[in-house]
């Protein structure tokens, strides 16, 4: 570090208050000895000399409280000097702290009436010393500049302090806004975690459930429909951890992806059979199936139908239900129809009505959701084919009218 820098650093170090005196004690020295040195053929110094120096020095103690007011009481006092005869080149360095106060604490308006009353006088002056004196003080043209070099120098230095104050604000919005963004993203995954939990370990247990009832129920009239049924339940149970690894891989490395694909509508005739058994039949068709889904609508097609399942399962008592996907170029349209009994909204409720919302949502779908007039109840989702924007949901309404099913 310099010289020069520890001397800066010390100066930031002062309080305001005594960087006004250490000004006022520069000023006094260049200002009281150019008062002190005057030419032979003009006023000497006298005690009406250093009554306005003093003024001028006491005045700009207060020059950050009242800028305008030193304005006034050090430029009197150097027209003062200069109407009284005394010539000097730094009698105006009192005027040119103040002008200078006046532009960094002000704005610009109060800065361009400060200018021109300041020229004006300034002008009037030097004419009116240059009548009565041999010497005068100079040209008026440059007596009317001089005033306004401080208030240019003021105006440069508050513009810039505006501007890095603007670009600190701006640094700290943006700031907040990475924050905010990476809370809402953080919360977002946390909710996609906890929907993907939900429906590995609630749909699997609850296949598994059925499929264990089934064998139960033939286990002995039946064994080979029994040992079927163990077989589902072998198969829910890997695929259920070959899920959950999938998604604790994942949260391990946020960066990585997960080793294996995400399901999509190529497994859905699996899906359908892990629930079907006992007294339940459901049936699958699928229509289209050019491939041209997205990865993304697959897996929101696949939990859509997966938690409608589970809803038949746990809550509608139907005996038939029917899955229904049909892919058209730009739209797939999935649908799970059930012929059960209506069924009185829970007190509880549950999160699968609003799982399948937030699905449907997140690919750019829209979920309909609702009891059929003849009894039943049906799930209609339509998903954008390529994963664009779609539709809000137009279920919300509707969602309450079979609460249990969540």
């Amino acid at each position: 570090m310099t010289t020069l820098d520890r001397f800066t650093g010390r100066l930031r170090g002062l309080s305001p208050r005594s960087v006004d005196f250490l000004v006022v004690a520069v000023v006094a020295w260049f200002t009281g000895l150019d008062a002190a040195s005057n030419d032979p053929d003009y006023r000497q110094a006298d005690w009406l000399t250093w009554l306005l120096l003093a003024v001028s020095l006491l005045a700009l103690v207060w020059r950050r409280r009242w800028p305008v007011a030193v304005t006034v009481v050090t430029g009197a006092a150097c027209a003062g000097w200069a109407l009284y005869g005394h010539i000097g080149e730094l009698l105006n360095l009192p005027v040119i702290v103040a002008l200078y106060t006046v532009a960094v604490q002000g704005d610009r308006r109060r800065t361009l009436w400060t200018g021109l009353i300041a020229s004006f006088t300034s002008g009037a002056v030097a004419l009116w010393v240059g009548n009565d004196v041999v010497n005068p003080q100079g040209l008026a043209v440059l007596e009317m500049l001089w005033p306004l070099v401080p208030l240019l120098l003021g105006e440069v230095v508050r513009t810039r302090r505006q501007l890095q104050a603007e670009y600190a604000d701006r640094a700290a919005r943006a700031e907040g806004d990475r924050e905010r963004e990476a809370a809402r993203r953080v919360h977002e995954e946390r909710v996609r975690i906890a929907r993907e939990l939900h429906d590995v370990v609630a749909h699997t247990v609850t296949a598994m459930t059925v499929q264990a009832g089934v064998a139960l129920d033939a286990f002995d009239v039946r064994p080979e429909v029994a040992r079927q049924a163990m077989r589902q339940v072998r198969a829910a149970g890997k695929e259920a951890v070959r899920e959950l690894r999938a998604t604790v891989t994942v949260l391990r490395e946020p960066e990585g992806e997960p080793v294996d694909p995400v399901p999509g509508l190529d497994r859905l005739a699996e899906l359908v059979d892990r629930f079907a058994g006992g007294t339940l039949e459901i049936m699958l068709r699928q229509e289209g199936g050019s491939g041209g889904v997205r990865p993304v609508v697959g897996l929101a097609a696949y939990r859509i139908v997966q938690e409608a399942l589970t809803n038949v399962v746990k809550h509608s008592g139907a005996r038939h239900a029917v899955v229904s996907v049909v892919e058209d170029s730009d739209r797939l349209t999935v649908e799970v129809v059930d012929d059960g009994p209506s069924v009185t909204p829970s007190a509880s409720g549950g999160f699968g009505l609003v799982g399948m919302r937030e699905r449907a949502a997140a690919a750019g779908g829209r979920i309909d959701c609702g009891p059929l007039t003849g009894g039943g109840f049906r799930v209609r989702a339509e998903l954008p084919a390529d994963g664009g924007e779609g539709q809000n949901d137009g279920g919300s309404d509707r969602d309450g009218a079979r609460g249990a099913r969540g």
